[in-house]
């Protein structure tokens, strides 16, 4: 916000000569050295003697004074460089203006106090004064919003989250409506820009993370707009647009904004530019991310030569971990731990880097199934977090989350469980990680599930599809994964009622977001089918279980295993409703026989 409050402070110019002194002079006055005099005509002396001549002193009105006093109070303030010579003139005029003319003083000190980290209580209590005296008739208005996005982004700070989106999205909506009126593009662009990137630092701290990146993604279109096409300013903001894609896991979307990022920078900075080398690491992590090791190996080991040749020590150790990791990945794992070695030395005692080399040791290890070595590695790497929670809860439960994951590679369940416990433990205290304490809530359900503990994971996979849906929509993959396992634990408490209405909400998220004939998807109308068939609603299990015969039929030779599997339970249910058919009709024609039966005795 300071660089904005620096551009803001450059565009808070008055609309007329004095802003402060609305009322006009009547009179022309003059100005000679400080003094006021009215204009006159010298006639003839009527003496000889013209020393005796004595000008009697010209009274100027109170009226003319006060204009006069506004006016070098005006000037005053207009004048002031520095923080403090700007409160002071400030305090001064605050005897000769009302509240409604001390509006844009008001804004301007509280952009200069944000613009040089003040109390954000300060700044509000100016950005508070400057909008009583600028939202003088609630119609939309270039000045106003500006104050709004400075009390966005004080809140922002306190971490008065709600109230911060309140006044951002006022401000945002009053600039749309500015650019529909005709107002200056080029004055409200910038203002727009501020606001937008706000709202998405905001949401992010709300776990509100896909509507963040969609503010970014507009931010992004306003620096296109205002940019020549691939300007360097263009690189940075591709970036930021990419990262906020992987924090989310969407490594697909992320790549094209990465790959833009990296060929601007490239053609402005050159190969071996620190902001290529960001690029190329962060590349190698979306294209971990989309399983393309060999890609993200490259693209790693050309960031590290240049962070080498910079003398970035500190990025150069991560990058040398991200390689590591990546040749774990590639089954590379005699290469990956002498990677490691090397780097143990590199890294402080104690420190998170150094547990971070021993998660990395830990899963090469578990890979080449030297399982009691590599626990030893995650019980150093655990002794180090341990350590570390109070000052970097959020890293520290990432790595938790990792190390657990090993244990459940190694089937120590109950180890695995108790870290992601604990990683949930650091998560809740933290808004802004709402998609990672629904993520970390969803494995521990998960767990719960396939060890038997039924009863027990349910309110995870419930927290976890609340925490979800807030945070990335009811539609996203991730939440239909979750109702998945909700309608398996509920048909394994033998309510199929319930399981029914999981799956189906589970097989409706996967077809948007993964299209029908997708493996999830198709797994998720066989439990619909399941929970129908424990309901003994044969009809509706056929008719999904059809549709499974026709999503496997689609995937062709690859998928012929599955088609066969699906054709069997078809078959099955048909089977069943045959049976359930039969039984039925039987007991209804079971009444009439034994009334024929008694009559046959009567005669």
């Amino acid at each position: 916000m300071r660089r904005a409050s620096a551009y803001f402070l450059s565009r808070c110019r008055p609309q007329n000569p004095k802003p402060f002194s609305p009322i006009p002079s009547r009179k022309p006055c003059y100005k000679s050295h400080g003094l006021l005099f009215r204009p006159h005509k010298f006639l003839a002396p009527a003496s000889r003697n013209l020393d005796t001549l004595v000008e009697k002193p010209v009274q100027i009105p109170s009226r003319q004074r006060k204009i006069q006093e506004r006016s070098r109070l005006e000037e005053a303030f207009e004048s002031a460089s520095t923080l403090d010579e700007m409160v002071g003139a400030f305090k001064k005029m605050e005897s000769s203006f009302d509240e409604k003319e001390l509006g844009l003083a008001s804004l301007k000190i509280g952009l200069k106090l944000d613009q040089e980290g003040e109390d954000p209580n300060k700044i509000l209590h100016f950005a508070d004064r400057a909008l009583k005296g600028l939202d003088k008739d609630g119609k939309p208005n270039l000045l106003v919003a500006m104050t709004l996005q400075l009390m966005g982004s004080a809140n922002y700070t306190l971490k008065r989250f709600s109230d911060s989106l309140g006044y951002l999205n006022r401000s945002n909506r009053m600039l749309a409506n500015l650019e529909e009126e005709g107002s200056s593009v080029e004055d409200i662009k910038p203002v727009r820009h501020a606001v937008l990137l706000e709202l998405a630092n905001v949401k992010t701290a709300m776990g509100r993370r896909e509507e963040a990146i969609r503010d970014l993604r507009k931010c992004l279109e306003i620096k296109q707009r205002t940019f020549e096409e691939d300007s360097v300013e263009l690189g940075k903001a591709n970036r930021d647009v990419a990262e906020a894609y992987v924090a989310v896991l969407n490594f697909k979307e992320a790549l094209p904004f990465g790959l833009k990022s990296l060929e601007i920078h490239k053609n402005h900075l050159g190969n071996n530019s620190v902001e290529v080398a960001h690029d190329r690491r962060l590349l190698g992590v979306i294209y971990s991310g989309l399983e393309q090791h060999e890609e993200a190996l490259e693209h790693n080991e050309l960031s590290q030569k240049v962070l080498k040749n910079w003398g970035l020590n500190s990025d150069l150790l991560r990058a040398e971990i991200d390689a590591a990791n990546m040749q774990i990945a590639l089954g590379k794992t005699d290469q990956a731990i002498n990677t490691l070695r090397d780097a143990v030395p590199k890294t402080e005692k104690d420190s998170q880097t150094r547990a971070l080399v021993f998660i990395s040791m830990g899963k090469a290890l578990c890979d080449q199934q030297k399982l009691a070595d590599a626990k030893r590695c995650l019980e150093i790497a655990c002794g180090i977090l341990d350590k570390k929670e109070a000052s970097s809860p959020i890293e520290v439960a990432e790595a938790y989350s990792e190390i657990s994951m090993q244990y459940e590679t190694m089937n120590e369940f109950e180890t695995a469980i108790s870290l992601l416990k604990r990683a949930l433990v650091l998560l809740e205290k933290l808004p802004q990680e709402q998609h990672s304490e629904g993520s970390v809530s969803a494995r521990i359900g998960w767990l719960l599930l396939l060890t038997g503990q039924v009863q027990q994971a349910i309110p995870y996979l419930e927290s976890a599809a609340e925490r979800l849906e807030g945070s990335f929509g009811a539609k996203h993959f991730g939440v239909g994964y979750i109702y998945n396992n909700l309608g398996a634990a509920y048909l394994e408490l033998d309510r199929p009622q319930s399981a029914a209405q999981m799956f189906a909400v589970a097989k409706d998220i996967m077809d948007v977001a993964l299209g029908p004939h997708h493996a999830d998807s198709i797994e998720a109308c066989q439990n619909l089918s399941k929970a129908y068939s424990a309901m003994e609603s044969y009809a509706l299990a056929i008719e999904f279980q059809q549709q499974v015969v026709d999503a496997w039929e689609n995937h062709g030779a690859s998928a012929e295993d599955e088609l066969r599997e699906a054709r069997n339970n078809l078959e099955q249910l048909k089977k069943k409703a045959r049976a359930a058919l039969s039984d039925e009709l039987s007991k209804k024609a079971l009444p009439l026989a034994q009334v024929d039966s008694s009559r046959s005795q009567t005669n």
